[in-house]
């Protein structure tokens, strides 16, 4: 199956999963606590079982690596094709009622993210990876049940502005670690946002740069990963190797990266 077939069979999942996070937000929520201290709610849950349903009769023998499956201790052996899920990345946003929450999914093909797909239910953003070298973007609404994509267009990261960097954060986790990372580059502006919406914003030519000096799992990068590869970006480590998936032996955790717009040539 070819991305852009992929990309025609998931989006009307992620509308589905979408639906169904909608309507527990801004409700009241029981929030259960995993093995790592971090939260899950039934949205989660019913996002995922919808992701995993389709996945299932979409591609049924590439294996799906999932959040919650995962925080279960459902991790099937993966080779080297394999699906990454994170149902409700940026569930803390949602607990606080923030719209800055996504559905990820993205495919990972010998350690490289090459297919992404990412919905923002509560803004209607969607972004996705067509095929190589090809990044889409548009609008999807959750509050319909008729699937409809608008204002499709393609997307591609910017040359940074002479005056500097727009650089983005995580709201959560600013660290020292960064900050001192900032302080050498030129930074004209910075903006923080939760979940995968970093990544599709470098894409979009919204920003420069995107440090992550702090832990992050696969599920909660990948498809931002791919998307941005797909829009002329990159994502390295601290030093400067390409960031790579399926590191089953540490628990599919993340070293520290930095994403990138348009990477200078210096560097």
């Amino acid at each position: 199956m070819d991305h852009q077939t992929l990309s025609d069979a998931l989006l009307p999942t992620v509308h589905s999963a979408g639906r169904a996070i909608m309507a527990h937000y801004g409700q009241s929520i029981d929030i259960g606590l995993k093995p790592d201290s971090s939260p899950v709610t039934a949205a989660d849950c019913d996002a995922e079982a919808i992701i995993l349903r389709d996945l299932a009769e979409i591609a049924p023998n590439v294996p799906v690596i999932a959040e919650e499956a995962v925080s279960a201790g459902n991790i099937p052996h993966t080779g080297s094709r394999f699906f990454l899920v994170d149902p409700l990345d940026g569930t803390k946003e949602f607990i606080q009622n923030r719209d800055e929450f996504t559905v990820n999914i993205a495919l990972i093909e010998n350690s490289t993210p090459t297919f992404g797909i990412i919905y923002a239910p509560a803004t209607g953003e969607v972004y996705w990876a067509s095929a190589p070298g090809i990044a889409i973007a548009g609008e999807l609404d959750c509050a319909s049940e008729q699937f409809e994509i608008v204002k499709i267009r393609t997307i591609a990261t910017r040359t940074p502005p002479a005056d500097g960097l727009t650089v983005m954060t995580s709201r959560s986790h600013l660290n020292e670690a960064t900050m001192a990372f900032l302080e050498t580059k030129t930074v004209a502006a910075t903006t923080n946002a939760g979940s995968s919406l970093k990544f599709c914003h470098l894409a979009s030519g919204q920003a420069d740069l995107y440090p992550r000096l702090a832990p992050t799992m696969e599920w909660d990068t990948a498809a931002g990963h791919a998307i941005l590869t797909a829009a002329g970006g990159t994502v390295v480590t601290t030093d400067g190797l390409p960031l790579i998936y399926g590191k089953r032996e540490k628990g599919f955790l993340n070293p520290s990266f930095i994403a990138w717009g348009q990477r200078p040539d210096e560097l």
